[in-house]
């Protein structure tokens, strides 16, 4: 029983502060030739809480003047119902809207690129409603408990001059 109980607490753990980790490719034609994690640097990792995505900054030396594009962007869905006076349900298709963010934050200073942290939080419950389209005036719109949710989200470095992104992070 206690094994049982320590393994719950740890999957209800796990739920609560998800954390995706970053896939970095220095090489080939997603970066300048010696691009590295500067010393005491790593890998951005991001979490999600709530409807809210946070991203940790990060420094890359051996970029030579080489600046950067960061995009963080992320999808939500929500399931609006429409209700009568007299409490009949008519259910909307589930909305989806999709935000981004990008950091203009990012500087090149002696060979060193230095990305700030970035977050994203979701759309409010108006945003959601709004879109919602009910049979007439007469109808309320209802968000159902656990709407909105975020479905994913991604964030890339992409350095100036190169098409594919130096670092990915996805999730959740």
């Amino acid at each position: 029983m206690h094994k049982l109980s320590t393994i719950a607490v740890c999957a209800l753990g796990a739920l609560a502060l998800p954390t995706a980790w970053a896939v970095t490719n220095f090489g080939g034609n997603t970066a300048p030739a010696g691009a590295h994690y500067s010393q005491g640097s790593s890998e951005p990792t991001c979490s999600v809480s709530g409807l809210t995505v946070s991203c940790t900054g990060t420094a890359i030396g051996g970029v030579g003047n080489t600046d950067a594009d960061l995009v963080l962007s992320a999808s939500y869905s929500a399931t609006v119902q429409c209700r009568n006076r007299g409490g009949q349900i008519v259910d909307v298709k589930t909305q989806f809207t999709t935000s981004s963010s990008s950091d203009s934050d990012t500087r090149v200073r002696n060979g060193t690129l230095t990305v700030s942290p970035i977050s994203l939080t979701g759309p409010s419950d108006a945003t959601f409603t709004s879109r919602a389209t009910c049979p007439n005036g007469n109808w309320t719109k209802v968000l159902l408990e656990g709407s909105p949710s975020l479905t994913a989200f991604s964030y890339t470095l992409t350095f100036e001059g190169y098409l594919e992104p130096a670092i990915t992070v996805t999730g959740p």
